[in-house]
């Protein structure tokens, strides 16, 4: 409602409308007026007034025929309508209200009362428009808070989604790595594709003869014990772990996404877990277990993917490779690693390492050429 309103003063008689503007001037409104019922239609929907006087008895469209009108257009905001007419019968009282007329006042029109109905219907309608204003602004609210659910909702199942996934992948990846995967930051590895990786093995030498003699829990202990000092070194160096064979570990660098130096990084972290695993073979040791950690590196190309069925899928390598690392570390002695000529090639710089006698290994056709890693070079 504007301030001060406006009020559409509607009536045929000049002298009558006067009164009237004179009157409501004196307490502040705005007073637009109209000779008949025609002009009152075309102010009503051009000014929209905040409230209407409108006299019954006018030439071309009378009263309650306006009201009627004005009420039955819905473009229309709410405007109250106040009859000022000389047709006092009970008759014309009721088709004035019929026709949606909110007060009658009948004429000749006392001051104070047409003064009292006039401020009664502006805050009517101050209240209406208040109403209306509130009503669209929390449909407003509701529109923008149902966009926001839906965002929410997507957000949320995407985001579980990938915690899923990174969950899923996390069993074969670093963490790190898995969450690089996840945000698109590597190819998917399930795929198959060859690459060449280097190939890490674990096993612990006496491993065999301590589960016959030892009891579950016992071997339970240190494996778990193992497993925990192993894996944390794995993740540290971003290996990626194959699959566990009990004392086993099968660890490999390069893929799914490429490393610089896979070669000695896959040996710093065999350096690291044999002195880890070291310093537990002595603990071992007083408690009458006779265990030592050998070690197996090998690099060369490899196929790489899933493997497995649905409902249940490892990631794995494929290749000579694999079969290498395997047969090196079965050659290793209790604290030593082994590495194949091309991981030497690739950390000679960096390794203290001693050819050993070519090996003849079960699946090669001729002497493998290894080297027995001592550390790294200060």
């Amino acid at each position: 409602m504007r301030t001060p309103p406006l009020i559409l003063v509607v009536d045929d008689n000049p002298m009558n409308v006067d009164i009237l503007q004179t009157r409501l001037t004196g307490q502040g409104y705005d007073i637009i007026t109209a000779a008949d019922g025609e002009q009152a239609l075309a102010a009503a929907r051009d000014k929209l007034p905040d409230l209407i006087l409108l006299d019954i008895m006018m030439p071309k469209v009378d009263g309650v025929e306006v009201c009627r009108q004005l009420k039955a257009d819905a473009s229309l905001p709410f405007m109250p309508i106040i009859m000022v007419t000389a047709k006092a019968d009970t008759k014309d009282i009721v088709a004035g209200l019929e026709a949606g007329a909110e007060e009658y006042l009948t004429k000749p029109v006392d001051q104070a009362s047409l003064v009292a109905r006039v401020k009664s219907m502006l805050r009517i309608k101050g209240l209406h428009d208040t109403v209306q204003e509130q009503s669209a602004r929390l449909e407003s609210q509701a529109v923008e808070l149902a966009a926001f659910n839906r965002t929410l909702e997507q957000r949320v199942a995407e985001q579980l989604g990938e915690l899923e996934r990174v969950g899923r992948l996390k069993r074969f990846f670093s963490p790190q790595l898995a969450e690089m995967i996840v945000a698109g930051g590597a190819a998917d590895p399930l795929t198959s594709h060859r690459r060449e990786i280097t190939v890490v093995f674990l096993d612990l030498r006496g491993f065999t003869a301590f589960a016959e003699s030892s009891e579950p829990e016992e071997v339970m202990v240190v494996l778990r014990d193992y497993h925990a000092a192993a894996g944390r070194l794995i993740l540290a160096h971003e290996g990626t772990l194959e699959r566990f064979t009990g004392d086993g570990m099968m660890i490999f660098f390069n893929d799914p996404v490429p490393v610089p130096n896979p070669g000695e990084r896959a040996l710093r972290m065999a350096l690291a877990i044999r002195e880890e695993i070291g310093a537990m073979a002595d603990k071992w040791r007083k408690q009458g277990y006779d265990l030592h950690l050998g070690i197996g590196i090998a690099q060369g190309y490899a196929t790489l993917g899933a493997i497995g069925f649905e409902g249940r899928w490892d990631y794995g390598a494929i290749g000579t490779v694999t079969n290498l690392a395997a047969r090196l570390c079965g050659e290793a002695q209790g604290g030593q690693i082994l590495i194949n000529q091309r991981v030497y090639a690739g950390v000679e710089g960096i390794a203290e390492a001693q050819a050993v006698e070519p090996l003849v290994l079960k699946g090669f056709l001729r002497p493998i050429a290894a080297y027995s890693v001592t550390g790294i070079k200060s």
